[in-house]
């Protein structure tokens, strides 16, 4: 079979004229260069509306994939062919021809190595992919083939490849499945997922095609920072250790060209927070300190001695806080008997108490070890997963794991960080798919450079969307979605119930349980068991309770009795911050022109809801103005948390140029 090579020349066109190559020993693009009003002058596309594709387009690049002979070619003239638009495309980046002649090679080689033909949706997605945008493709589209035939036009140019996925499960899925289809032209595919060595991770990304979720990626890339490979100072040694022959090759090669899988989730819902590789430290927190401040904190009292600031999830001290605290325990540090370092303290171990529940956004599980113990494990609400090797900074882990009692941890000082933002700016050329980027265009551009392209739909929506419904607490929604869900079952639907927490699946499951019906419920307790209960999920009359694990990237595919008795039902038991995320949830019903049916049923109580106006909350209870209550209380949070990463990616900059500062002078 023919490996074929190539030069760079292709992607660096589609890069474009502003591309600028990265002062490192790495393959990555540089910042983006300018004054503040030529950057202004760039954002401005962001404003635009998001443009569909052409149907004409769609059709012409259909009808050329179509007159190909495709079907009676030899595997070695479809690997020629591919080899030859290659050529084609890096002399003219624009030559629509060799692009349709590169696609129909490998759309061909997916039927023989996959069954699956794309239909011309698919082989437009792929389009837009390898021009660099993103392509808002409706869930049940069959993005994972179309990020697969993107990949493998550009790995058959020489461009390294990433498959960013949200999670390591999607990731290694993917790459399983799509495997046969690279290996057909001779490139290899590969993926990354926690726990791996670093030989075997430096070996997944030398694949011309690599799979892997983006904490992942992200931690990898700082891992080589600190090894000297990056930006950081220490690249002078890297450099040294380079040219002795000594230095080890890093984790990750390059950066060329990344496919972002659900990249609304990835590339905003994600980069609210830096990531950040640390070590244990002896740190200034000490047990009894811990103990006090959570005992304290414990003793303060909600608007006497402290304001919550719910939106933000601030904490306010007022006036008298502080003197009514139990006095330091002996031997603390000194610096502790300073006031503002106690009152920050004090603030921490309120934030703990009230803004951080177990099993929302944290569970306890065993450690490693018997004599661990229990131990706090962090929660992931975007996707509902566990991380477990991720801790919260700032003294905030400890104080939780006191809060709950268990063995502390060690405190932990930064080595380094950096944020999704500018990370993903980095490669030569980004792009994307998800099923929900309208909403989120203007960042997108803002932040990325990424265009957004609408496409439609390969067979018409099937979907219909039942009444929402709004109740005055938590316990009567639970009876009504046990109801709703029990309905559907007795119809021979099968069901999903989508809650945003562990606490709430268990409680849904509960009350579904009280009622007789036999539910599986899958949450950051059962992911181990994730593939299988997806895959019995579709059975008709199963009741499935779970988190946001079974959001995006999840294909529940109803069997024939469940289809026709109207496919899969969902239930949506409390809305999200975004409503991409919640649009997410309904997409798994009626996928691929298939029956199925949604419907909200949520409480006046509900996290969401608790920042409105009172007479919204109480109009609410009375299960009147839903849509406007939700409209409201979305775009708010939407707007608080694009705030937040703008100030997060500020600071990151801000932190960059003094290091890189501090690094000129050494």
């Amino acid at each position: 079979m023919t490996v074929m090579t190539s030069d760079l020349r292709w992607i660096r066109a589609l890069a474009g004229p502003e591309f600028r190559r990265a002062d490192t020993l790495r393959d990555e693009r540089g910042d983006e260069s300018g004054k503040k009003l030529e950057r202004w002058l760039r954002d401005l596309p962001g404003w635009l509306p998001v443009r569909s594709e052409p149907a004409s387009r769609i059709a012409a690049l259909n009808a050329a994939i179509a007159a190909l002979p495709l079907r009676e070619a030899s595997e070695e003239s479809l690997v020629r062919q591919l080899h030859d638009a290659m050529a084609a495309l890096r002399a003219d980046a624009n030559d629509d021809a060799a692009l349709a002649r590169a696609l129909g090679a490998v759309g061909e080689a997916a039927r023989r190595t996959l069954g699956l033909w794309p239909h011309p949706v698919q082989f437009a997605g792929a389009r837009i992919l390898i021009t660099g945008r993103l392509a808002e493709m409706r869930t049940g589209e069959g993005k994972t083939l179309v990020a697969a035939l993107a990949a493998t036009v550009m790995a058959a140019s020489g461009a390294r490849v990433h498959v960013v996925s949200t999670n390591d499960y999607l990731a290694e899925r993917d790459c399983e499945e799509m495997r046969p289809l690279f290996e057909f032209f001779g490139l290899a595919g590969g993926f990354v997922k926690g726990g791996m060595e670093p030989d075997e991770r430096r070996t997944a990304y030398r694949h011309a095609v690599c799979y892997v979720s983006g904490k992942e990626l992200v931690f990898d890339y700082l891992k080589d920072r600190l090894a000297g490979h990056g930006l950081l100072p220490g690249r002078v040694a890297g450099v040294r250790g380079f040219v002795r022959g000594d230095a080890p090759e890093p984790l990750i090669p390059a950066l060329h060209f990344a496919i972002v899988d659900e990249a609304d989730s990835v590339l905003i819902d994600e980069a609210r927070t830096p990531m950040i590789i640390s070590q244990e430290a002896e740190g200034i927190h000490e047990p009894a300190l811990l103990a006090w401040a959570i005992g304290a904190a414990r003793a303060l009292r909600d608007g006497e001695h402290f304001s919550l600031k719910l939106a933000s999830r601030e904490v306010e001290l007022k006036p008298g806080a502080l003197d009514a605290c139990p006095p330091l325990p002996d031997g603390v540090r000194p610096v502790w008997r300073a006031r503002p370092w106690r009152e920050q303290l004090l603030r921490q171990a309120l934030t703990a108490l009230h803004f951080y529940a177990r099993d929302q956004h944290y569970i306890l599980a065993p450690g490693e070890k018997p004599e661990d113990g229990l131990k706090v494990q962090i929660v992931d609400e975007s996707t509902g997963r566990v991380m477990a090797d991720r801790s919260w900074e700032q003294g905030l882990h400890q104080l939780i794991e006191a809060k709950e009692g268990v063995k502390l941890t060690a405190g932990r000082d930064t080595l380094a960080r950096m944020t999704f933002q500018r990370f993903f700016r980095r490669y030569y050329l980004l792009a994307g798919l998800t099923g929900t980027a309208a909403e989120a265009a203007r960042e997108l551009w803002a932040t990325y450079r990424l265009r957004v392209r609408r496409l439609p739909t390969n067979k018409p929506i099937q979907r219909r969307a039942l009444p929402a419904a709004c109740f005055a607490n938590a316990s009567t929604k639970w009876q009504a979605v046990a109801d709703d869900a029990i309905a559907a079952a007795a119809r021979g639907q099968a069901v999903l119930v989508g809650t945003r927490s562990v606490e709430a699946s268990e409680a849904a499951a509960a009350a579904l349980a009280e009622r007789g019906a036999e539910v599986v419920v899958l949450n950051a307790r059962q992911d181990a068991e994730e593939a299988a209960i997806v895959g019995r999920a579709g059975a008709s009359g199963r009741i499935t309770v779970a988190t946001n694990m079974a959001g995006r990237g999840t294909d529940i595919k109803p069997d024939a009795t469940a289809l026709a008795a109207g496919g899969l039902h969902v239930i949506l038991t409390e809305y999200h911050e975004s409503p991409r995320v919640d649009r997410q949830l309904f997409g798994r019903s009626g996928r691929q022109g298939q029956p199925g049916t949604v419907r909200a049923l949520v409480a006046a109580d509900d996290p969401l809801f608790r920042t409105l106006p009172a007479p919204l909350r109480a109009a609410l209870a009375r299960g009147q103005g839903l849509a406007l209550a939700v409209r409201i209380a979305q775009g708010d949070a939407e707007r608080r948390a694009w705030q937040m990463r703008k100030q997060t990616l500020r600071q990151d900059r801000e932190l960059h140029r003094i290091i890189g500062i501090a690094g000129s002078t050494t």
